[in-house]
């Protein structure tokens, strides 16, 4: 018995040291794009892999853009549609999350995550799509990491720069170039506005661009714009 509890505790001390070495992992990467744009995201050599299983020379459209050389259209419109209080909160929008469960308790799965830019910056730099409560922890964390580390215009300029906007399209200036072929500092409201209504499905709306709800989606962001706050 005494041999097993000994085994029990160095099992529980290794998985905690693990578990610090992964964090500071991900600490010292957010710490180093304080001022550095990062070369690629956990999203980024997720999808390269997929596409090089059927292109072997794919690659992806990817080129940072400093902040003020986005449009503030695009800005607005991001936060219009994505975030409504991210320059308020803390990386989490509380009610936005318990909304969230109350929707994933009545599909019984988790269809609704409630995540705010900050969490999804996490999730885009450092995880997966994969669906589970283990995910939504692990994203919590490196959050809290976000939200202490950098400002608010970082996260948000990070947030622009590397999310997925279409297959093998990644961050506003390729996203501008791929759609509109102009650079994000010359998207209009319209198109600022079709950007943000597609970027939580955007491959699923390159293929359908015409989808049903979609035009909505966009006199929504349209409508909701002049009252976004940037940081």
């Amino acid at each position: 018995m005494r041999h097993l509890a000994r085994w029990l505790l160095w099992t529980l001390a290794l998985v905690a040291a693990a578990f610090v070495l992964v964090q500071t992992w991900y600490a010292a990467h957010i710490w180093w794009w304080r001022d550095h744009p990062p070369r690629e995201t956990a999203f980024m050599t997720m999808r390269l892999a997929e596409l090089r299983e059927r292109r072997p020379d794919a690659r992806l459209a990817y080129h940072w853009v400093p902040y003020e050389r986005i449009s503030v259209d695009l800005k607005r419109a991001m936060i219009a549609a994505e975030d409504a209080k991210f320059v308020e909160h803390e990386g989490f929008d509380w009610e936005g999350i318990e909304l969230a469960l109350d929707r994933n308790y009545r599909k019984g799965r988790i269809v609704a995550g409630g995540s705010t830019i900050s969490q999804q910056l996490a999730k885009n730099l450092f995880l997966s799509t994969e669906r589970s409560y283990w995910r939504k922890a692990e994203e919590a964390v490196i959050t809290v990491m976000l939200e202490t580390i950098l400002d608010k215009r970082r996260i948000f300029e990070l947030y622009l720069n590397v999310i997925e906007w279409g297959s093998g399209v990644f961050g506003c200036e390729a996203a501008a170039r791929h759609y509109f072929g102009v650079g994000a500092s010359a998207l209009g409201a319209v198109q600022a506005a079709r950007l943000a209504a597609i970027a939580p499905n955007p491959r699923y709306y390159e293929r359908h661009p015409d989808a049903r709800g979609l035009a909505r989606k966009i006199t929504i962001v349209l409508a909701r714009m002049p009252a976004a706050e940037l940081p």
